[in-house]
């Protein structure tokens, strides 16, 4: 049991190394745009350079987590972390800045991608959402991180450099752990998966070893629409309806969010420190629950919180409610995607995919939530500029038809065996 926790830990801190990367750029903007004299549109591009990498990173990370494994692929990921915060630090100027804020990118959406998959491959199913879920915990750590060490550390150069530091600690750990006995199992290294199951506690160590060869199919073929149309239809749309809460949209913009609403300045530290307390205490809380409530209880629960949240806050911003109110109801929202789509997104992608095709299932949501993230973010001011509260009626109304997506389509998952889930009727 102590390898299982220490193997699932390791594989978290992923999570870690995404959320400290995503957010460590939030306290360089000042710097950056005054010593590389950046106009808005240049400071949105390189802001916007890693995420692009990450939806590449996303789209592509499946196929060498299949065929090589997720731990073997997660080493060359931390390499990236390392070479993107060390190549920040010392970026000479413009171009070679995006080129390492790309490289980060690349290693941060092939981590969303490669460890939820090991995670959910080495968990027993009644604990696999939560420690699946450890995931997207790290991530919001992460992001606390980076907000503190913004903080304490002064020059940009310093702020890109220290996040080289986690990423080597990461490398030298995934040293330490095993591959996936599902992994294993399916390229035909039956003892090498035995033992690994023995070693993170299978009561069963052989019986599971004979389940996990009579679902290897003969050949890994490939993900079509023909033979996994159910769960790659339940992939994109959860990966849509969580960024179409808008939720990375309203973090970019926050401070514009309440300049528009008649705020003067909000202190910037203030802001980051209540929306990322709650987001980790309500993500915390979802960890705890999740496997008892189940992933699509979650789901349902956060869509109808996160649907109130956004109507007021689009009533604030239209002048039909006190602004007064506005700091609580984004705290509202934050909760609630905390506890629901912010907790089950890579648990549930993670699950839903047979063995053979499962990083490569992922990918397809990880990069369909990325693709959406760009997208959405791109486009939020522009209809802002048109009406104030019109993005967050329209992400509402998203949050209305995700209950009844959810409610109608979604199968439970909750304590079932990755194999039986792709037995599900329609699954395949």
């Amino acid at each position: 049991m102590g390898v299982l926790i220490g193997s699932v830990l390791v594989a978290a801190l992923a999570g870690l190394l995404f959320g400290f990367d995503t957010a460590v750029v939030a306290g360089v903007t000042g710097d950056l745009s005054r010593e590389m004299s950046l106009t808005p549109a240049t400071l949105g591009i390189t802001v916007s350079s890693a995420l692009w990498g990450t939806l590449l990173g996303a789209l592509v990370a499946g196929i060498p987590g299949d065929r090589y494994g997720s731990r073997a692929c997660l080493r060359g990921l931390a390499l990236l972390y390392v070479a993107s915060g060390i190549g920040c630090a010392l970026a000479t100027g413009w171009g070679s800045l995006l080129v390492f804020r790309f490289i980060g990118g690349l290693a941060i959406g092939g981590s969303s991608v490669l460890a939820p998959v090991y995670i959910s491959e080495l968990a027993p199913p009644k604990r696999r959402g939560a420690l699946t879920g450890l995931f997207q915990l790290n991530i919001v750590a992460g992001i606390l991180v980076a907000y503190l060490s913004n903080s304490l550390i002064e020059g940009w150069r310093w702020k890109f450099g220290v996040t080289a530091l986690p990423a080597l600690l990461f490398f030298a750990l995934l040293w330490t752990i095993p591959a996936s006995p599902r992994w294993l199992a399916l390229r035909g290294r039956a003892d090498e998966a035995r033992d690994v199951l023995r070693r993170v506690g299978s009561g069963d160590p052989e019986g599971d070893l004979s389940r996990l060869l009579a679902a290897a199919p003969h050949d890994t073929g490939r993900l079509s629409w023909r033979r996994h149309k159910k769960p790659i239809l339940l992939a994109v749309s959860l990966g849509m309806f969580n960024q179409l809460t808008g939720i990375n949209a309203i973090l970019y913009y926050l401070n514009d969010i309440f300049a528009a609403a008649g705020f003067g300045k909000v202190s910037a530290d203030a802001q980051a420190v209540a929306v990322g307390a709650t987001n980790l205490l309500f993500t915390a809380l979802a960890m705890l629950v999740i496997d008892r409530l189940g992933r699509k209880t979650l789901l349902l629960i956060g869509a109808v919180g996160m649907a109130f949240s956004l109507t007021a806050a689009a009533a604030i911003l239209w002048g039909l409610a006190e602004q007064a109110l506005l700091l609580w109801v984004l705290l509202a929202f934050i909760a609630s995607f905390a506890f629901s789509q912010g907790a089950v997104i890579w648990v549930y992608i993670s699950e839903i995919f047979p063995t053979e095709v499962r990083a490569r299932g992922q990918s397809l949501g990880s990069g369909t939530h990325w693709l959406m993230n760009a997208l959405i973010s791109g486009l939020f001011p522009l209809v802002a500029s048109w009406s104030k509260g019109a993005p967050f009626l329209v992400f509402a109304l998203m949050m209305a038809v995700q209950f009844i997506v959810v409610l109608l389509f979604f199968p439970e998952t909750k304590r079932l065996t990755l194999e039986e889930i792709a037995a599900i009727p329609n699954s395949r």
